[in-house]
């Protein structure tokens, strides 16, 4: 069993794992100390990049801000070497990134400033043969992503080489808040579950503390991304942010 896996059960609750933009506001880091103190199981960091394919306008313009300020993945990684911070860090970026400066360089890099996890939403399964054995020879759990079209032979085939979780994308489209949890989730986990005991994480589009409590019902837990991040560029300080995810951790503890 893998060290976030571990850890994940362990909790004996459902999972909340928050998302940040590494380097998108002056002491950054400051919001992973509120982001643990609020209730997270793990905390998920984006490494900027130019053109984040996945993401919605709300985490495109994370990544901008964090570029105008010349936030690198080496200043990233500096930021948070020697962090104590309880809970697992999971990093998350584009192939491109980890390409540049190889996947072995890449998730030693990420092993030794204190990264637990990594997520790369843009690598194809049928690709990904080099980084799961560059990211397991590091220690480093890579999280791979399951999606509602994903024909179930290719499912078992992802909840398999997948480490710490899987990653269920919730819709087809890009990252940002929604109005509703999308119907077409629930099916998903609990197509992946059916074939897997490693823990289901559901993503995209949980925005308030009722979506995520719903979406752990058939979820081991969710991601919160754009609503945390709306939040800090829109001023929010840390223990405001860390106000919202632990009532966030409430309502998954009451209703998942």
């Amino acid at each position: 069993m893998s060290g976030i896996e571990a850890r994940f059960r362990a909790a004996g609750r459902k999972l909340l794992m928050p998302y940040i933009m590494g380097g998108v506001t002056d002491g950054w880091v400051e919001y992973l100390r509120a982001f643990a103190e609020a209730g997270a199981d793990a905390i998920e960091v984006g490494l900027p990049f130019s053109d984040p394919t996945l993401d919605g306008p709300t985490i495109q313009d994370a990544n901008d801000a964090a570029l105008a300020r010349g936030t690198t993945v080496r200043r990233v990684l500096a930021d948070v070497t020697g962090l104590d911070l309880g809970v697992p860090l999971v990093a998350s970026t584009y192939y491109n990134l980890v390409a540049h400066d190889g996947p072995e360089r890449f998730c030693a890099a990420l092993r030794d400033a204190g990264f637990a996890g990594l997520i790369v939403p843009d690598l194809p399964l049928d690709e990904a043969g080099e980084l799961i054995a560059a990211a397991e020879a590091a220690g480093i759990e890579l999280a791979l992503l399951a999606s509602v079209v994903t024909p179930a032979p290719r499912l078992a085939q992802i909840a398999e080489r997948s480490r710490g979780f899987v990653y269920a994308v919730s819709l087809m489209g890009t990252t940002g808040e929604r109005h509703e949890v999308d119907a077409s989730a629930a099916a998903l986990v609990e197509r992946l579950k059916a074939g897997t005991d490693r823990p289901v994480l559901h993503g995209f589009g949980i925005t308030t503390p009722e979506h995520a409590a719903r979406a752990s019902q058939a979820a081991d837990g969710v991601i919160v991304g754009a609503a945390v991040v709306r939040r800090v560029l829109d001023g929010a300080g840390p223990k405001e942010v860390g106000g919202f995810l632990a009532k966030m951790r409430r309502a998954i503890d009451q209703g998942g």
